[in-house]
């Protein structure tokens, strides 16, 4: 108990004590004049009694221009005509989340090289069942999670003398004029062909300036793409260029691709000027020795990138999902990326030298996102034919789209058929970290025999569900779940999961 508290306390608070001692220690002027004493009293503001100090440091601390609110945001394109649609894929649109007013740069805290402090103070760890004693290289960020300094961000074979030709899906093979999408700005057809570089010496992806509902919105994606490599890629000396208000290629994007200003030829004018930029930036080494200053990515660049993969692999095919039969084990459904960012940075807070398993991996999001996220080992089991071959082709496309990024993701291992019979579980199992199973759907059955196949987890492993692995029956305390697992409830929020827009409960068991 505090010293101020409890009946017996040596120590009693004593409010009005308080506020007169307050109002004492401050010197009383000299006897003036009655004209005179509205003037002296102006001098100390007070109220209630209580000098405004504390107000004062307050409001200076809230309209600071290091705060959330200054954070540059991106505007999407506003025009009715070319407005995107939803994306289907599980990563919530980055573009969403920007619609605060635009700050100036020099006052923006960003992801990038000249804010990637790894600073030696720990701190305190979250109360939460993660918590453990970590190495010391685990450092703060500048949001105050750790970071992880073994991590590894630069993909060497991006930076090579010889320009590489990658096996991407590009833009222009999902929203293009054959596909019946229409031109934007007013172009001709001959007009809509761009293409764009990304931060690599990697030849650029090929875009056509068309829009159609449900389809990829292309100059949206391009905005992004230049709004991350601003943020991310550049430090302050070159980060103008790229996201400056005044004539930065990120604003002169925004500015011809709006309602009152579209123009095609300006829109493609900027992207030029980016790509002479950003490639002058790669083949200088600028690009590669930023990218070894970084030991994380910012979360709405995992977002934007995996969003990328999803929209070109996922939604075009994704009604092929739907085909499961609900009340069985084969049910399909997806976690979020703020959901897996809570779990795996947040609480887990998982390195690269370890290893994620997800068993039921679906079309392998959170497989892929913690081998970005992360950079970790990471692998998924799933029995879905339909689900495994998007799979296969989201880790074909995230590969290559990792390395047009320059980024180097954790590996990425997917393994086909029924985990409780796939002979490399066990093995993968006895080496894992933290181990998810959306369990939402499963039968009991299935959950119970899960249980068993835990017995094979080393003493401290976390398992993320959406069920409960220990029975609400109290009583059966000699269960094998109650003998191996300590459980702890948490919920999660509004969104975070594709079947249903309310929240709900989760479960990290730790491995006795």
């Amino acid at each position: 108990m505090g010293i101020f508290g409890g009946a017996n306390a040596k120590y009693k608070a004593a409010p009005p004590t308080i506020r007169r001692e307050k109002v004492v220690v401050q010197p009383k002027p000299k006897p003036r004049p009655a004209n005179g004493t509205s003037s002296s009293a102006s001098t100390t503001p007070v109220a209630n009694g209580r000098r405004l100090t504390h107000l004062s440091r307050t409001t200076s601390a809230s309209s600071s221009p290091t705060g959330a609110a200054a954070r540059r945001s991106l505007a999407p394109p506003s025009g009715a005509s070319y407005a995107r649609s939803k994306s289907g894929s599980p990563y919530p649109s980055s573009a969403d989340e920007r619609s605060r007013k635009r700050k100036v740069i020099v006052s923006t805290p960003r992801d990038s090289p000249a804010f990637d402090d790894d600073s030696s103070d720990d701190g305190a760890d979250d109360d939460d069942p993660f918590s453990s004693a970590r190495s010391n290289h685990k450092r703060i960020r500048p949001n105050g999670l750790r970071t992880d300094i073994n991590r590894k961000l630069r993909h060497k074979k991006a930076f090579g003398d010889d320009v590489r030709e990658l096996k991407l899906v590009h833009g222009a093979d999902v929203a293009s004029i054959k596909k019946g999408c229409d031109p934007i700005f007013g172009a001709r057809e001959d007009e809509v062909a761009i293409e764009l570089q990304y931060p690599s010496n990697c030849k650029p992806e090929k875009y056509e300036l068309v829009w159609r509902k449900d389809f990829l919105n292309s100059v949206k994606d391009i905005i992004e793409v230049v709004h991350h490599v601003g943020h991310t890629y550049v430090a302050d000396d070159d980060a103008t260029a790229f996201i400056g208000l005044n004539g930065g290629f990120h604003r002169q994007l925004e500015r011809s691709s709006s309602d009152n200003f579209g123009n095609v030829t300006d829109f493609k004018t900027a992207v030029q000027g980016y790509n002479a930029k950003i490639l002058e930036l790669v083949r200088n080494g600028t690009i590669a020795k930023n990218l070894d200053q970084l030991h994380h990515l910012p979360p709405s660049l995992v977002t934007f990138i995996l969003t990328q993969v999803y929209d070109r692999i996922v939604a075009p095919k994704v009604e092929i999902l739907k085909k499961y039969t609900m009340g069985s084990d084969n049910v399909y459904g997806e976690l979020m990326h703020d959901f897996i960012h809570r779990i795996l940075i947040e609480q887990a807070k998982m390195t690269s030298d370890q290893v994620f398993v997800d068993l039921g991996s679906g079309v392998g999001n959170v497989v892929l996102q913690a081998a970005l996220e992360v950079g970790c080992n990471s692998y998924g089991f799933e029995m879905m034919e339909n689900a495994c071959d998007l799979a296969e082709e989201q880790e074909r496309e995230f590969r290559n789209r990792c390395l047009l990024w320059g980024i180097a993701p954790g590996r990425v291992s997917l393994e086909r058929g029924d985990f409780t019979k796939n002979d490399k579980v066990p093995q993968v199992l006895k080496k894992a970290d933290v181990v998810l199973v959306n369990n939402k759907a499963f039968t009991s059955t299935l959950n119970d025999h899960l249980v068993s196949m835990f017995l094979d987890l080393k003493p401290g492993c976390k398992i993320i569900s959406l069920k409960n692995f220990v029975h609400d029956n109290k009583a059966a305390t000699n269960s094998v779940a109650n003998n191996i697992l300590d459980v702890e409830q948490f919920r999660y929020h509004e969104g975070w999961v594709s079947w249903g827009a309310s929240g709900g409960d989760y479960f990290v068991s730790t491995k006795k």
